[in-house]
């Protein structure tokens, strides 16, 4: 398929791999899901970065093996002859916890579909899910029973909790509960209100007029807190748990007049809680990038962040990215950025908006938890809130998490380097691309090209995302459909001797990495580039 054209999607045909992420122990497997005979000339197709590395006739209707595979994200085409008939992605990991694509889960039903969401997770290769609002109280997370109402009368069915972590362990994924790290409710506040952060009026602080807010670190809570959780783990069967904040106070003064840094008393939380879940995934909310700077270094999985004003813009978010990446040693990074614009615009208004979020954050290095539930997107704080996902949000969310997932050694490596400042511009000449009576920029301009340059262990890698039409760079807003941008040309200073080998790939077009031809002249290389759409990542090989 030529690079550009649009991956084409045959309801009649469908590869799910059997997990949302494999260990370098496993056998790597592919489910073939099909609706009419295959033709008989089908094969299937492995892939790493962009070289056919494997090839087997696909039996009708049973999973395919591939056995054990190295590390690395593979791409898995059905074909039929030049004709990809459907298409999938997988990855194989030496620990799964080095990567989280996280996925949410928000209601808890007894007669829930809990295999629709299992499902989601394998498609969009969600291996990490939050449960959210599962518990019985904010500060007594499983004293409710069997079935009870949450704190916002929600109805909880606590074995359809443990089946959805059943499920989702099946399909390779695992279940975060959440819990809030500080919020105590009403019922409760008589025993905590010792450990109250304080206002200036002397009344705690709150959230909602039904919870109130506790140092995180305060003895007698803390020992609470985590005695909790371990009974989660125990009654509930959580491999997980999310860990969360409001975003404030950020200093406070406790009922007993100490003053709180609640940096410092999140730290000591996370600490605490490793100790006392030592083989349990933490994830802890650093709400609008507080307090990244200290908590990254705890003894927790991942690096989350959930944006908002004055993050506001695709430069914004990815510098956001960019700085969690710089503390994190090595954890993957997630930002919460909530697609609010689904609930207010078209749906090809927001999945053009969408694009734009995941190009930004992709090419930095972090993954958005925005999909969950059997095909729901995050629109607002309070997941109870989310948005039925239009078919064509669900088709394009699966390319570009398959794009995702198949070009992961150049995307989320954590020892890929930004060097667009070091390679390109007029001083430099490294690398440089660039179109007729168009703005290349290193930041997001409206009506620009945005370009990056990174280097990786698999070559120099070039990000283009196209801002052309837009009237502003917001991540959260409206944008049209993109321009397609053509007479783009990539010039590379040579080697002496050598011809450098270029592959774009395109998460709305073939979705795989394709050779261009390149051309010498002297000093320098250069290659004519396929139309652009809305992201095109480039693989250099000097």
């Amino acid at each position: 398929m030529r690079a550009g054209a649009v991956k084409g999607f045959n309801p009649m045909f469908e590869l799910l791999p059997v997990s949302a992420a494999f260990q370098v122990k496993d056998d790597v497997c592919i489910d073939i899901v099909v609706d009419s005979p295959l033709p008989p000339s089908a094969t299937l197709r492995l892939t790493h970065l962009g070289r056919v590395i494997a090839e087997a006739e696909p039996p009708l209707g049973e999973s395919v093996s591939f056995g054990t595979l190295e590390e690395g994200g593979y791409g898995v085409l059905l074909c039929d002859g030049d004709e990809v008939l459907a298409s999938t992605a997988l990855q194989v990991l030496d620990d799964t916890r080095q990567r989280l694509r996280y996925g949410f889960v928000a209601s808890y039903a007894p007669d829930k579909d809990v295999e629709a969401v299992a499902r989601l997770a394998r498609k969009l290769h969600l291996n990490g899910i939050q449960f959210y609002d599962w518990a019985y109280r904010h500060a007594d997370l499983v004293g409710g029973g069997e079935t009870y109402l949450d704190p916002l009368d929600q109805p909880i069915s606590l074995e359809t909790v443990r089946r959805l972590i059943r499920a989702l362990a099946q399909a390779g994924s695992r279940s975060f509960g959440y819990a809030a790290v500080y919020g105590v409710g009403n019922e409760e506040w008589d025993q905590w209100k010792d450990a109250a952060l304080m206002q200036c009026d002397g009344t705690p602080y709150e959230l909602g007029g039904f919870l109130q807010i506790v140092d995180p670190a305060a003895r007698e809570w803390l020992a609470h807190f985590i005695a909790d959780l371990q009974k989660c783990v125990e009654e509930v069967g959580f491999q997980g748990f999310h860990l969360d904040q409001y975003g404030y106070p950020k200093y406070a003064t406790r009922a007993d007049g100490e003053l709180i840094d609640l940096s410092q008393s999140f730290t000591r939380m996370i600490n605490a809680a490793r100790d006392g879940l030592p083989n349990t995934v933490l994830v802890f909310n650093n709400v609008n990038d507080f307090p990244t700077w200290a908590t990254a270094g705890t003894a927790q999985d991942a690096v989350y962040i959930e944006p908002w004003a004055p993050i506001t813009t695709l430069g914004a978010l990815a510098g956001v990215a960019a700085r969690a990446r710089s503390v994190a040693q090595g954890k993957p990074v997630v930002l919460a950025a909530y697609q609010s614009v689904y609930s207010k615009a078209s749906a090809e208004e927001s999945e053009q908006a969408n694009k734009l979020t995941m190009a930004a954050l992709f090419s930095h290095g972090a993954t958005q938890l925005l999909a969950g539930e059997g095909g729901n997107v995050l629109v607002d704080p309070y997941y109870v809130n989310n948005h039925q996902a239009a078919d064509s949000t669900l088709e394009m969310l699966k390319r570009w998490y398959d794009f995702l997932v198949e070009h992961d050694e150049i995307l989320m490596d954590p020892y890929i380097a930004e060097v667009t400042d070091s390679f390109a511009g007029p001083l430099n000449e490294d690398v440089e691309v660039a179109y007729d009576n168009l703005c290349v920029t290193e930041d997001p301009a409206e009506g620009a090209v945005w370009r990056r340059v990174t280097t990786t262990r698999h070559g120099l890698v070039v990000h283009l995302i196209n801002l052309v039409g837009q009237k502003d760079t917001l991540w959260d807003g409206p944008k049209r459909s993109g321009i397609l941008v053509e007479g783009g040309r990539l010039t590379l200073r040579c080697c002496a001797g050598r011809t450098p080998r270029v592959f774009v790939a395109d998460p709305d077009g073939s979705g795989h990495l394709e050779e261009l031809r390149v051309h010498c002249e002297g000093a320098q290389a250069k290659v004519d580039l396929p139309p652009l759409q809305v992201w095109q990542v480039l693989r250099v090989i000097l």
